[in-house]
């Protein structure tokens, strides 16, 4: 299959799943020199107030913007420490006593959530249409279904078998990218309670992190099988909608096609 551009892989996501939030862009910016050809690019935007992770995909998944945070614009503890820009300290974990049963398992939870690895500069989220940079990890609000089909394709793409989520009772859109950053392989996870209220995540929505190195496989398994089949779909295969509430061997929800009458 040609290489799709990001622009191209927006549309047949958008159109071939019935996506309602834009696929958010994660860059980790590592670099200094990639950090400064964007700000000398321009065309970001800043958080006007320190924002949790998930408060700032509302830009890129919802007004379709690129938000740009650095240490300064982060205002989510749970996320500094995902992140590296904050220790682990006793008020973090203190701060996790809600979840759990004391303060040692509080403390081993925290401790075994994702962390990056290597010094982060600032991160960027934004719609894949716009990316600037080679997108690190691709971040997908979705139903059941639409989760359903990107993991399949991941699944199939990457010949791994099962998938295997990393789900932490916090740090759910910020430390579920990073896993996927951090293991080179696809993460579902669910919202936690701040991605819930702060990020305003529905609550019928699940979490696709895929690296963003493997989204042309992904979209090579989408698109064959809507050319072997006629749609994208992998439970009604040949249907355009992906995950149609149709029974299988339904006898009664049948549609016949009616042709033009023969002329006389």
């Amino acid at each position: 299959m040609e290489k799709l551009s990001y622009p191209e892989m927006q549309r047949v996501l958008m159109d071939e799943l019935r996506l309602m939030h834009y696929p958010v862009a994660v860059k980790y910016f590592f670099d200094q020199a990639e950090l400064d050809a964007l700000k000398a690019k321009g065309g970001y935007y800043l958080p006007a107030k320190a924002l949790t992770f998930c408060q700032a995909e509302l830009g890129a998944r919802m007004e379709g913007i690129p938000v740009l945070m650095g240490k300064e614009q982060l205002g989510c503890g749970n996320a500094k420490c995902v992140f590296g820009w904050k220790d682990i300290d006793e008020a973090e974990i203190k701060g996790h006593l809600k979840y759990v049963r004391d303060m040692e398992q509080a403390e081993r939870f925290v401790r075994t959530k994702p962390r990056l690895q290597k010094e982060l500069l600032a991160v960027l989220v934004s719609p894949l249409a716009d990316a600037p940079f080679a997108p690190d990890v691709v971040h997908f609000y979705c139903d059941n279904m639409q989760a359903y089909h990107l993991v399949v394709d991941w699944m199939a793409a990457r010949d791994i078998h099962p998938l295997r989520p990393n789900m932490t009772m916090n740090s759910a859109a910020c430390g579920g990218n990073v896993h996927a950053f951090n293991s080179g392989e696809a993460n579902v996870f669910l919202a936690c309670s701040g991605s819930y209220n702060a990020g305003k995540t529905e609550r019928g929505e699940i979490n696709v992190a895929i690296p963003g190195a493997d989204m042309p496989l992904v979209l090579e398994r989408l698109l064959a099988r809507k050319q072997a089949t006629g749609g994208a779909s992998v439970t009604r295969l040949g249907h355009p909608f992906p995950g149609a509430d149709i029974c299988k061997n339904c006898p009664l929800i049948v549609f016949k096609k009616v042709e033009a009458p023969a002329a006389d």
